[in-house]
């Protein structure tokens, strides 16, 4: 006999079933026991007369028939409600300790460091599992939408060179050029440059982005996702209309929601900073729950002075200047504006893109006002300005962060709550114990000594 999942008993109502899954709570009412059965797919009561030595979260086959529930029984919070199954046999597949935490509620009030310990219990939560098969349809749903307007999905390396995308980068040993690293990717910005090149046109990833940078409640430490979207022969209009069509898509199909405004609104970032004090902001009158208030943030500074550097990328080197700005590159850099643009939502920036500098001399210029010498633009970035020499589109695109897209459509206060297996506020891989301390065999391997 085939397995019924939980979700398809209430189709099988006078039918035998076989079922695998979890216990998930008991009741004992004396000559009758009632035990929630969990699987992937639900939950569905069964009921027995004998009763069983199971404990909560064993492992169990249960056989038995499906019947309807009395009416006066009926549960209707759950799918199944309606019916309950009558078990003629109840086989343990793998007892459970006891657990460390309950995962019956939402978690939140226990310590995280536990919780990312035993991440594979926490995630038994229905609080959890409900966010992370939301994940799951998003991304499906990005990938059907893009797909179904000529875009190719194309992986690009997670090995690579270090760029500049204002963190640290998180460097790996080279073992067979002892003394040289590679660099894990914190966008895969010039493989996507490089790709509009090779005359793919339209391209997206869901891609795994790497800063070694502080931990915030919006953004997590080491890793993360993001949809990077690149498009050549394309104005700003076209990018972000094609990003409002695909979130308003999203709010309303895969969330169940509403936009507060269609198409979004397009403030400059001046506008932003004086009414706002942010150029990210929450355009919700009241902090509705079903409403997503998506907006554009564009015509943002070129440059900014930052407590480390008298000047630097607002958005990244690669952002093209205003076309009626190019001329104070000479003269007053400072006060140049790009063709960069911000997708925010309730209070979180979700997204960032611009159109890209296509001309080579105008992106060494760049560079050169970074403070790059032309030995250093040679070194980390010829490749890049060789390829522009040979017939480059103008291209441009917008990499909305998935995380924190989903933090504002479920409402969750942390990207950790919208991972599978995030890391700790400290830097501390769940479950795995990394990092971790390699011996000394490996390192001498690697050419590497640690002090």
């Amino acid at each position: 006999m085939n397995r019924t999942l939980a979700v398809e008993t209430s189709k099988k109502i006078g039918e035998k079933v076989v079922l695998f899954g979890w216990i998930n709570t008991i009741r004992d009412h004396g000559k009758v026991s009632f035990y929630d059965l969990r699987d992937a797919s639900g939950i569905v009561q069964t009921v027995t007369r004998e009763g069983f030595d199971v404990s909560s979260e064993d492992a169990v086959k249960i056989v038995g028939t499906v019947k309807e529930r009395p009416k006066n029984l009926v549960n209707p919070n759950i799918e199944t409600g309606k019916v309950e199954i009558e078990i003629e046999s109840c086989e343990i597949i793998s007892k459970a300790h006891e657990l460390p935490f309950p995962v019956d509620g939402d978690g939140l009030d226990i310590d995280e460091a536990l919780r990312l310990k035993y991440r594979y219990l926490d995630l038994r939560r229905p609080r959890l599992q409900k966010n992370i098969k939301m994940r799951h349809e998003m991304i499906s749903f990005m990938r059907q939408f893009l797909t179904e307007r000529g875009f190719l999905e194309i992986e690009t390396p997670i090995l690579t060179k270090a760029t500049p995308e204002g963190a640290r980068d998180f460097l790996v040993p080279a073992r067979l050029q002892k003394g040289k690293f590679y660099a894990l990717p914190q966008s895969p910005q010039q493989y996507k440059q490089l790709l509009m090149v090779a005359g793919f046109e339209r391209y997206f990833q869901i891609a795994r982005c790497f800063r070694d940078e502080d931990p915030r409640a919006d953004r997590a430490y080491g890793e993360f996702s993001q949809l990077d979207i690149e498009m050549a022969f394309v104005q700003q209009e076209d990018i972000l209309k094609l990003t409002e069509e695909l979130f308003k898509e999203i709010t309303e199909i895969v969330f169940g929601k509403k936009v507060l405004q269609f198409p979004f609104p397009r403030i400059s970032h001046e506008e932003a900073m004086k009414k706002y004090g942010a150029d990210k902001f929450d355009l919700r009158e009241k902090k509705d729950p079903n409403i997503l208030a998506f907006a554009f943030v564009i015509d943002f500074p070129l440059f900014e002075k930052t407590a480390d550097q008298p000047i630097s990328p607002s958005h990244h080197p690669f952002t093209a200047p205003k076309d009626e700005d190019i001329g104070l590159l000479d003269t007053d850099p400072i006060k140049v504006r790009s063709w960069q643009h911000d997708l925010v939502c309730n209070g979180l920036e979700v997204g960032g893109g611009s159109i890209r500098i296509t001309d080579a001399e105008i992106q060494r210029k760049i560079f050169r006002i970074l403070g790059y010498r032309d030995s250093e633009i040679e070194e980390k970035f010829g490749h890049l300005l060789s390829a522009f020499t040979y017939g480059v589109p103008p291209h441009g695109g917008i990499a909305p962060g998935i995380e924190r897209l989903l933090m504002a459509a479920i409402g969750e206060e942390n990207t950790r709550e919208v991972t599978a297996f995030p890391m700790t506020s400290s830097g501390q891989t769940a479950v795995m114990d990394a990092p971790s301390f390699v011996d000394d065999k490996s390192l001498k391997e690697l050419g590497i000594k640690v002090k």
